[in-house]
Order: structure tokens, then C-alpha cells, then sequence
């Protein structure tokens, strides 16, 4: 059967010169910060889609959902709260109209058939603004916890099955009928219907990061997540994703994630910054450590990770007035070399708005984006 939906041609600003700004949606109670003194965020449907309207009135370009399943603990029980990203995205692609919508999928969880299916139909719900973020691994207790932890496969073997995983989405997608062999996945005229209508297919997205991790991100993702131990470091990692993506005859964008404290002086937001990391939440820390598979014996003693995190922030961030912000990201961007920034708020009700109105115009008139005129295909 022929598809029957018209393909849209998928455009964001960075295609054209300007840069990509979306919004980490706080999908899981607590958000980004372990602090009791942080503004609560409950994770609930109600407030996501508050914060995704937001953003898509405001004209944002992005909005990305993790997935998550298990919590850090802690007196107020951080991440143990969540929804279904993809379910979460596929309503959220009903309630906008043009902000692009990304869903997260593991691809230890999740067979690559129905991943085809599931983000196809979300891109014909929002007429071809989905994307998929393909995460390879994960924290091995939420795994264990449903028997879906896979010790036979080490860190850089995951991204062999993840290689064959995206390239059966990829197929699925164009294709009639898939047969495949592989090592990890195995398809007998395996057919996938509707197709996508983004062009040439929902956008991909991964955050891989080790070299194992970067090389199969720039050879089959649209754009690769990216962070560094301070701005040098987020510099080289982006220099290095480029050449890798021009080496393999592709190119890559290349997105940081940032939390924005925003006061009306700088002052002010340095204040409300040191009031949140005076609730600092010790309990969650080493929930979160756990996670990502520290040993008891490490747990509890300072570190370069401690260090960092009893700042209270769970990324990196940034503090300011709205001017200073602006041209802190406008810094950030133009010194890294950045196609775009995913960004965090500890209130995203009142955060965006204000960035939205203060901050953001700054940036795309910093970057300004040539005018195109989207194709149908």
C-alpha cells in the first residue's frame, strides 16, 4: 500500500544558520536540582504539558522527554515520580503545533519493530515534528529491577546492537519489508505502515559520548548531546564530533544541555542558586551514585562527582539577569561551536517566559537563520 500521507520536508533553525533552543522536560519529580529548597516539580502530565505549550507558544524549537523508571530516594524521593516518554510525547504532539517533539527510547528495552511503529505514529500525529532520542544504556538497577539487564553485553557491544537497532528503524521506515540477520536482531519481512512523514525521517538524536559511543552517534544521528568538565572541554568534544561526522562523510549537530538561573540582577541569582544548594540532598547523591554503578566503598567519600554535585545541580548551569544569561549562552555557543542548547529551568512555568521574552531574542539575533521556504515532498 502506498503511504498516503503527504512527506513534510523537516527544518530547524540550525539548518539555515540559526540555532536550535529546546526545553528538557521535567518528566520525573524534582527536576534537575537535588535540593529540598529547589521549587517543587511533581513530573506529572499536567505540568509537562504546561511547560510544552509554553514552549511551543513561545516559539521554541524542541521539546525532548526522557525515560526513566526508578528514583534516587531521598527526603523527597527524587525521580521516583515519573511519566511514559513516549506516551507523554505522543500527547504533547497533539497539544502543539509547532515546537519539534522527542521521545526517548532504550534500545535494551524495547524490540525495534514497535519503536518504528510508536515514533512513526507520533510523527504523523504532529505532521512530522517527532524525533527519537536512542539511549544505548542505562542505569543497570532500573534494568535489573524487570529482568532486562544484559550482562552478555559490555558497554561498547551495546552500541553494536544499537547500530543494528537504528539501522532496522531506519529501514522500517523506507522501506516495504525488512528482512535482516544480525547478531542482535533478526526480522522475517518485517513491514512497518505508515512510514514517517518527517523528511527524510523523524529526527535522531543520541548522546553518546565515549569514542565507541561518539563514532556510532555521528555515523547515524542528526545531532549528538555533548557536555566537558568546563567550556575547553565542551569545545574539544564538539570540535571532535565534527570532524568525525566530515570523516565519515556526514555532518552532526551538536547540542549542550544548561540550566538557567534567572534573577533580575546577577546578584539575586546567585542568591537563589546558593539557597538551593543549602538544601542540598545528600541521600539522593548517593542514590544517584548507585545508579551510575559507584561501589558502596565509594559512596559517601568526596570526589571530583561529589564535588560537583553539591552545587546542588544535576548539569551544568548558569546564572544571571536575563542579559547576562544571554550573553553567556550567546559565549557558549559561538566558543563551542554549538548548533544549540536544551535547556533546563528549576521553574519552568516562570522560566520560560522569561527566557523566552529576555533571552532568546538576544541569541537568534546573534545567530540569525536564513529564510527558507519548507519543501513537500
Amino acid at each position: 500500500m502506498v503511504n498516503p500521507l503527504n512527506k513534510v520536508k523537516r527544518v530547524l533553525p540550525s539548518d539555515t544558520g540559526g540555532k536550535d533552543l529546546g526545553i528538557f522536560l521535567p518528566i520525573a519529580n524534582g527536576g534537575w536540582i537535588l535540593s529540598d529548597k529547589a521549587p517543587e516539580i511533581d513530573g506529572s502530565y499536567a505540568y509537562n504539558k504546561k511547560a510544552a505549550m509554553l514552549a511551543d507558544q513561545h516559539g521554541l524549537d524542541f521539546i525532548m522527554a526522557m525515560a526513566k523508571w526508578r528514583g534516587f530516594g531521598g527526603p523527597r524521593e527524587h525521580w521516583q515520580h515519573s511519566v511514559d516518554s513516549q506516551i507523554l510525547i505522543a500527547a504533547l504532539a497533539e497539544a502543539t503545533e509547532n515546537v519539534q517533539v522527542w521521545a526517548t527510547v532504550h534500545t535494551l528495552l524495547q524490540n525495534p519493530a514497535v519503536t518504528a511503529k510508536m515514533i512513526s505514529t507520533i510523527d504523523q500525529i504532529s505532521n512530522g515534528r517527532a524525533g527519537l532520542n536512542v539511549v544505548t544504556g542505562s542505569y543497570k538497577g532500573e534494568f535489573e529491577q524487570m529482568g532486562a539487564w544484559r550482562a552478555d553485553v559490555n558497554h561498547d557491544q551495546r552500541y553494536d546492537l544499537a547500530t543494528e537497532w537504528v539501522d532496522i528503524i531506519k529501514r522500517l521506515w523506507s522501506e516495504p519489508s525488512v528482512t535482516y540477520d544480525g547478531k542482535y536482531f533478526q526480522m522475517d519481512d518485517c513491514q512497518s505502515d505508515h512510514k514517517p512523514v518527517a523528511d527524510p525521517h523523524p529526527f535522531l538524536v543520541c548522546a553518546g559520548t565515549s569514542k565507541k559511543g561518539m563514532q556510532f552517534t555521528v555515523e547515524q544521528m542528526d545531532a549528538i548531546f555533548l557536555s566537558g568538565g568546563d567550556e575547553n572541554e565542551l569545545k574539544e568534544n564538539s570540535n571532535m564530533a565534527k570532524q568525525m561526522a566530515r570523516d565519515a562523510g556526514r555532518t552532526i549537530k551538536t547540542y549542550t544541555m544548561l540550566n538557567l538561573v534567572i534573577g533580575d540582577t546577577d546578584e539575586e541569582a546567585q542568591k537563589t542558586a546558593e539557597y538551593y544548594a543549602s538544601g542540598f540532598d545528600e541521600e539522593a547523591l548517593h542514590g544517584m551514585m548507585r545508579a551510575y554503578g559507584f561501589l558502596d566503598s565509594e559512596i559517601g567519600k568526596e570526589n571530583d562527582f561529589t564535588r560537583k554535585a553539591r552545587s546542588s545541580f544535576m548539569s551544568a548551569h548558569r546564572v544571571g539577569s536575563p542579559d547576562s544569561l544571554a550573553d553567556q549562552c550567546i559565549s557558549l555557543i559561538d566558543n563551542c561551536d554549538l548548533d544549540g542548547l536544551m535547556l533546563i529551568f528549576p521553574d519552568y512555568h516562570a522560566g520560560i517566559p522569561v527566557f523566552a521574552d529576555k533571552i532568546m531574542p538576544k541569541i537568534k539575533s546573534a545567530f540569525p537563520s536564513k529564510s527558507v521556504v519548507a519543501e513537500n515532498a
